[in-house]
């Protein structure tokens, strides 16, 4: 099965279909359901949704913790011919009152708390608000049952906003056929099973955290949903539930790393997956010796087409740092500035091909345009493929590894500078925890290169090591101007560092 088509593209609320009746689907707060129950209550809500949102096609959002309806919602929207808008419950009223307009949104269910926090003008007035418990209770109360759909797989499933990087958040239209295939994949290459239980810590607003939910399901496994406030919750849940599969983003990782896991703990992990921010050498290094048990996955993603890489966690301990190859139903070349598929160790735009491409931004042609364009010539899939920005080189047994984002390498004094360089060579000398190099715009250099930091855990005299450990391992030219300590680094809604947010406070 790996990375063909073999087995049918279904639509997305086929999902429910595939477990044992009597295993466990979710873990709630209320209690544990099961496949059998899963499949009905997907089916009521449908129904409700249906019955609340006759038009085929139309937007419908959820604003909410995890909890039955988020993990519903999915499901049952696509069952009724609609389209999920999954809202990050840490967003504000504000991002929210964007999305809402600018997806046309026609029906928001969310927590009472988060609805009380929009204001006069949030709401467009197609659309109504429904509170999460109501709207639960309603379909129960409508006690409707609505068949499997028979949608077809290329139709619109679903609109994921990404968290705005670089200006408002943007739309990503994904089909039926995306996300099936992206949990089939994902299924196959981490070797999901039917008794594997996965702690979902990430925002199913956040295309990997919605993952955990479609990839476990369509192995037949159980998810349990977590709002963790600290990363000890999530060392508990790992003990409490058994957990097997662990999904996190470089951040959230560095804070397990500083638990002190229980041997017993830690060997209930059969996987740990990466994504959202590239892993560290001494991170892995940490990781692999937490949990010496668990195969750790190290991905590389961008919501435009979900997946794009995998590395072999056979090949974790020799090769840290690479992306790896391309996950199953993907292609991925490295193209040059000739427009031609990059030689070894030539460094090339990252483009990805084949069928995890989404449908572009929800009615956004021009950004749509920018980034979703005709495959290299070299592509076996063609068509239309995501030219992701990224800069990466092949190495000669093809394994990819990431060189930087073109918008994003600083420039200073006639050099392109790759910030993440910089930051692993400040990770490199143990003296700090997490680490973000930046340009600065100066009149001399042109930008000059900054660097946020927080130390690492125990440790004294960083603030004067620091300096002198990266004057014996950097070039001059890369040397920080600036070194800026923090006792915490800013997080932004899908658990990464913020690195927008320190590039505006370093430039007011």
């Amino acid at each position: 099965m790996r990375g063909t088509l073999e087995n049918p593209i279904l639509p997305l609320d086929h999902l429910a279909l595939r477990g044992r009746d009597d295993a466990d689907a979710l873990v709630l707060r209320e209690g544990v359901v099961s496949y059998r129950e899963l499949r009905s209550r997907v089916s009521r809500l449908a129904a409700w949704l249906a019955r609340e949102v006759p038009e085929k096609g139309a937007r419908v959002a959820s604003w909410a913790a995890k909890g039955e309806l988020t993990c519903l919602m999915p499901l049952a929207a696509a069952r009724a011919g609609l389209v999920h808008v999954p809202v990050n419950p840490l967003l504000k009223h504000a991002q929210v009152a964007h999305i809402l307009a600018d997806s046309g949104a026609v029906l928001l269910a969310g927590t009472p708390a988060r609805l009380k926090t929009l204001e006069a003008g949030d709401v467009p007035p197609p659309c109504r608000v429904i509170e999460e418990a109501q709207a639960l209770a309603d379909a129960a109360e409508l006690g409707g049952e609505m068949a499997p759909s028979r949608a077809d797989p290329n139709d619109l499933a679903a609109i994921l906003y990404t968290s705005g990087s670089t200006g408002r958040p943007k739309g990503v239209m994904l089909s039926h056929a995306n996300m099936w295939l992206g949990a089939e994949s994902v299924a196959d290459y981490l070797g999901l099973a039917e008794d594997d239980r996965t702690l979902a810590v990430l925002p199913f607003s956040f295309d990997y955290g919605q993952n955990q939910l479609l990839s476990t399901w369509y192995a037949g496994g159980c998810v349990v949903p977590l709002d963790y406030l600290m990363p000890r919750d999530v060392m508990k849940a790992v003990e409490r539930h058994g957990i097997t599969t662990l999904a996190a983003v470089p951040p959230l990782w560095v804070q397990i790393c500083e638990l002190d896991w229980p041997p017993e703990t830690a060997g209930k992990l059969r996987r740990l997956t990466n994504s959202g921010g590239a892993l560290t050498t001494d991170l892995v290094k940490r990781l692999r010796a937490l949990f010496p048990q668990a195969r750790l996955f190290a991905m590389y993603g961008l919501t435009e087409a979900f997946r794009s890489t995998y590395l072999d966690p056979a090949l974790i301990d020799t090769h840290p740092t690479s992306m790896g190859k391309a996950i199953p139903h993907t292609e991925i070349l490295v193209i040059n500035d000739l427009g031609e598929v990059s030689e070894d160790g030539e460094e090339g735009e990252l483009v990805h091909c084949g069928p995890l491409v989404g449908q572009g931004y929800w009615q956004d042609p021009e950004r749509t345009a920018e980034r979703y364009k005709p495959a290299p010539q070299a592509s076996v899939y063609g068509g239309i493929a995501v030219w992701s920005g990224d800069r990466v080189r092949r190495d000669a047994d093809g394994l990819l590894y990431f060189a930087g984002r073109r918008d994003a390498m600083i420039k200073s004094a006639g050099n392109r500078i790759s910030p993440q360089e910089i930051e692993e060579a400040a990770l490199a000398t143990g003296l700090v925890a997490e680490a973000v190099a930046l340009g600065v715009p100066d009149e001399r250099l042109g930008q000059a290169v900054h660097l946020i930091v927080r130390a690492a855990p125990g440790t004294s005299g960083a603030e004067e090591e620091l300096p002198r450990k990266l004057m014996q391992d950097l070039p001059n030219f890369m040397q920080p101007k600036v070194i800026h300590w923090r006792e915490a680094m800013p997080v932004g809604p899908n658990g990464k560092i913020d690195r927008t947010g320190l590039q505006a406070e370093l430039t007011a």
